[in-house]
């Protein structure tokens, strides 16, 4: 059924989706039951898969003005937004708070916005919380994104920004710290570097004694990747060291899925169309793109099956390289090099697996735009997104120069 639909276009294994969302709430429920889902729409904003996790009960975990947008069109309330990252405007920042959503403070231009807000409305009580910057690296040498230089969000712990923030905002009448937002990116996604999280949560909380609504721990979990971590490896540790300081039955347990929910779920299918040979080198020409599966280009490997064109009867010859390239007019749309295999030809399928986490969200309309997407279950294929096309484009554009002189 699926050698019929032309490529390329992405599928979501919908059984699969579920079951890695219900891995993730039964290992909350065992470990903190007191917990809530803050899906990352950064990460995969697909309005089918936005749906997907409202219905199971998740919220919108936010970064932007649009992506708020988004989720207000999609049926998220106010109340069930959680706003972070340091591009928030101020108008929906005071809608969040206003509405009681979930609002983590990541700058001191957002604490002006906060005392005019409070200003405004000076019988009622705000709720924040606060992003903590810390130095991870410290804490797990060798295992985070940033290394030895800083992260660039939120408040920095080591220089006392992040108690000057603190001090700030309690000097507010009506408003209440009531969270904290520690989210921090590693290469690892270990389990200890959760745990070094969980164990910065506990230390900023003794030092500032707060009375915490929630601990936001963030994303950046593994997930269906063999050998690695799955969410029933991170939530008994993290449970573990929280607990020392903090309570079910008080302090709510906020998680930022994203990778780790849905990439496990989503392929993308390629098709060979056409192969040359220039100066000894075979290459395959196919009409998916690098910058489908690894727009940051920075994979040097990826996982993949393929499926044979069966109307191509002949011997396959062993091939000693074939280098799999993209369809574009650049010479770094280059994706593997598939070494020591049979002859790939002309309608021969290529599934890259593992790529639902940024991919859709970070393709650009460079050349082709952007290709269908697919849900299946079990034997049911169903287009949730058709292939972009030229009217797609251009819609709210101006085709024509109207203005007068």
């Amino acid at each position: 059924m699926t050698s019929q639909i032309p490529t390329p276009y992405f599928v979501i294994d919908e059984p699969v989706l579920q079951r890695y969302y219900n891995m993730l709430t039964d290992s909350l429920t065992q470990n903190w039951p007191n917990y809530l889902v803050g899906y990352s729409f950064k990460t995969n904003s697909l309005p089918w898969l936005v749906s997907f996790v409202k219905r199971n009960g998740a919220y919108a975990e936010v970064v932007s003005e649009d992506e708020y947008l988004l989720a207000r069109y999609l049926g998220f309330t106010e109340s069930e937004i959680i706003y972070n990252g340091p591009y928030k405007s101020q108008k929906s920042f005071c809608g969040v708070l206003l509405a009681g959503g979930y609002v983590n403070l990541d700058s001191r231009q957002e604490l002006f916005w906060l005392t005019e807000l409070v200003n405004s409305f000076p019988d009622k009580t705000f709720k924040v919380g606060i992003r903590a910057n810390f130095n991870l690296e410290k804490m797990c040498p060798g295992e985070t994104t940033m290394g030895e230089t800083s992260g660039r969000f939120g408040f920095c712990y080591e220089t006392g920004r992040f108690a000057e923030a603190v001090e700030a905002i309690r000097a507010l009448p009506n408003v209440q710290i009531a969270g904290l937002h520690l989210h921090s990116s590693s290469k690892s996604r270990s389990v200890n570097v959760f745990c070094a999280i969980a164990k910065m949560a506990c230390r900023l909380q003794e030092e500032f004694d707060f009375s915490l609504e929630y601990v936001d721990l963030g994303g950046g979990y593994c997930g269906g990747m063999e050998g690695r971590p799955e969410y029933p490896d991170y939530f008994p540790a993290v449970a573990n060291i929280l607990r020392g300081c903090f309570s079910p039955e008080q302090t709510k347990l906020i998680v930022e899925p994203g990778i780790s929910l849905i990439s496990k779920c989503t392929t993308f299918v390629t098709s060979v169309f056409d192969t040359r040979d220039i100066k000894g080198s075979r290459y395959l020409m196919t009409d998916g793109s690098r910058f489908n599966i690894d727009p940051t280009m920075i994979k040097n490997s990826h996982l993949f099956h393929i499926e044979y064109n069966p109307d191509y009867t002949q011997n396959r010859p062993l091939l000693e390289s074939q280098i799999v390239s993209g369809f574009t007019c650049m010479e770094v749309d280059r994706l593997f090099t598939y070494k020591e295999h049979p002859e790939l030809v002309p309608g021969d399928r290529i599934i890259y697996e593992n790529v639902g986490g940024y991919t859709m969200s970070l393709n650009p309309l460079f050349i082709q735009y952007f290709p269908a997407v697919y849900v299946q279950n079990k034997d049911e294929m169903k287009m949730v997104r058709r292939k972009w096309t030229p009217e797609d484009y251009v819609q709210g554009s101006i085709l024509h120069d109207t203005l007068t002189s």
